[in-house]
């Protein structure tokens, strides 16, 4: 569906049944350079099973129009801008990398619109090597290159898609190459500024489960875990071998944590 967000027209997946502003409602927040599509399987789950979809394409993402926000925290504003948009009162915020951090900021800064929290390929402090940074800039193809490369698992990049024919890795190079340009930089620029976590996680009093890979080398394991460390109400599901792009290499494992 598309809606209006502060003024920004926004498409949002709703997993394939209509948006029901009665029932619980889930947000889930791609990362940075991706849209809505990452979370194929999971929303139509949740929609299916009793739960209001929110799964937008952020501004200048995907289908949605405006520029890119430059900072978590006018994402994280926009976020808790959306929910109220949709007519939902409060909302279960799932985020993946970039998404992660959204949904923490705007915990922290809107805690009447957020009901509990899930955070995956998360960290404490989501810093952006100066290669990649100055390739996103340039709009080189380099900066997709280095994403794809370490956003995937070992396992992943052997194949070991469960939908026999498909491609994780030239999936994430097309959705990556569809961006318009800046758009992946400004995302990379956002998560690399962004400095908050540990104290945003303070302020943070609902139930948070994060979701981290073994042998994920963009938001490694032992950061994710300063991060749970600082969440007064935290549960952490280690997922073995798995690398940053959790939804497509382990979707059934990340729907199981979820649902826990």
């Amino acid at each position: 569906m598309q809606i209006s967000v502060n003024g920004i027209d926004t498409f949002i997946a709703t997993g394939g049944a209509p948006f029901d502003a009665a029932l619980p409602a889930v947000v889930l927040l791609h990362g940075a350079g991706f849209d809505h599509s990452v979370w194929a399987l999971h929303s139509r789950w949740f929609a299916h099973h009793g739960f209001a979809v929110l799964a937008p394409d952020l501004p200048g993402h995907g289908r949605s129009g405006g520029a890119p926000l430059t900072s978590i925290g006018e994402m994280a504003d926009w976020t808790a801008a959306l929910i109220a948009a949709a007519d939902a009162t409060t909302a279960e915020l799932i985020g993946h990398s970039m998404g992660s951090l959204i949904a923490l900021e705007t915990a922290a800064r809107h805690p009447a619109r957020v009901s509990a929290l899930a955070l995956i390929g998360t960290t404490s402090a989501m810093a952006v090597g100066p290669d990649l940074l100055k390739a996103a800039e340039a709009d080189s193809h380099d900066a997709i290159d280095m994403m794809t490369i370490w956003g995937l698992g070992h396992a992943a990049e052997l194949g070991g898609n469960l939908a026999p024919g498909l491609w994780m890795h030239g999936g994430a190079l097309r959705v990556l190459e569809n961006n318009k340009p800046g758009v992946l930089f400004a995302d990379l620029s956002a998560c690399n500024n962004y400095h908050d976590a540990l104290q945003a996680a303070a302020k943070v009093n609902v139930p948070v489960t994060l979701i981290l890979g073994e042998r994920d080398m963009m938001t490694p394991l032992k950061h994710g875990k300063v991060l749970a460390a600082a969440l007064p109400k935290a549960r952490t599901v280690v997922l073995r071998g798995a690398g940053h792009s959790m939804m497509v290499e382990r979707p059934d494992e990340v729907l199981m944590a979820l649902r826990g």
